[in-house]
This record gives C-alpha cells, structure tokens and sequence, in this order.
C-alpha cells in the first residue's frame, strides 16, 4: 500500500486532489467514556455542577470537527454539509458513547472530522466532569462507515452499529 501523505524523498505533503471527481461523502467515527456511578448518574440526570455536559460535549465535538483541518496538518478543509454528534447512554457499563456523522459532497473524505468530533465531544465530557471523576477513561475511538469516493464503502466489522 502506498503512503500517498508523503513524497518520494519522504517528506510529509498535502495530498493533491485537484483531478478527482466530486461525491458525496459521509463517515460516522464512535467512541466512549467511562465513569463512576456518581457521575454518570449527574450527566444522565443532567445534574452536574456545570451545566448541561452532554449538550455542551455536543456543540463542543461539532465546533472541534469544524476545525479539523486547523489540528491535523494535512487534511483539507471541507465544505462540511452536515455534522451530527450523538450520545448513547448505557447504564450498566457506566459508559457514554458519542458517534459524529460527518457529510460532504467533495474531492476527499470525512472520516478525520468524524473522528475528531467524537474525540473533541468525549473530551469536553472529561472537562466538564472531572471534579467529580478524575478517573473517567476514554477509548474505542474507531471509523464505524464511510461512504462515497474511490474507495467506495466500508463498514467496520468491530464497530458497535
């Protein structure tokens, strides 16, 4: 496989992808928090101290997948037509887990600004719980999808959807 980000002396570039046809595109990026009771308890009942932690994470993940071309050095910036986040709640497991779905129609994909918004949205969560759990943990940041472009489809078999 061939690393298209870097040129044949090895030095890092942006990908040209001036000759490719437009499509639409879309990618849906999952991940997860982790927490105590007594704070999952507060975010589910909306009780933390600081406000609304889920509808502050939400405009926080879509404003960090906005800017996803200002925190990843190569990626291009997008005419982004749609940016959703999405919270799951599952009580048993004292886990949130937040999906971004990203859409365009253009040259390259969405799948960084997906996983960006999970990423921004999960650590807005951690900022605005953290007195009352330091220990919260994030992870299984992963690509669920992704539609449109060259590479057409893809689905990712250990994702949760």
């Amino acid at each position: 496989m061939e690393f298209t980000h870097f040129d044949e002396q090895g030095n890092a570039r942006m990908v040209d992808v001036g000759g490719k046809a437009d499509t639409e595109r879309e990618a849906v990026a999952q991940g997860s928090i982790y927490m105590s009771e007594e704070c999952f308890r507060k975010v589910a009942e909306g009780t933390m101290a600081k406000g609304d932690v889920l509808g502050v994470a939400r405009v926080a993940g879509i404003m960090g997948a906005k800017r996803c071309p200002e925190l990843i050095p190569l990626c291009h910036g997008l005419n982004l037509t749609k940016l959703n986040i999405d919270f799951t709640l599952h009580q048993e497991n004292r886990e949130v887990q937040a999906f971004c779905t990203a859409r365009t129609t253009g040259k390259t994909g969405v799948e960084m600004e997906a996983l960006t918004g999970v990423s921004v949205a999960l650590l807005t969560i951690y900022d605005m719980c953290k007195a009352v759990d330091k220990t919260m943990e994030m992870g299984r940041i992963c690509l669920v999808r992704k539609t449109g472009g060259k590479s057409g489809s893809f689905v990712n078999p250990g994702a949760d959807i």
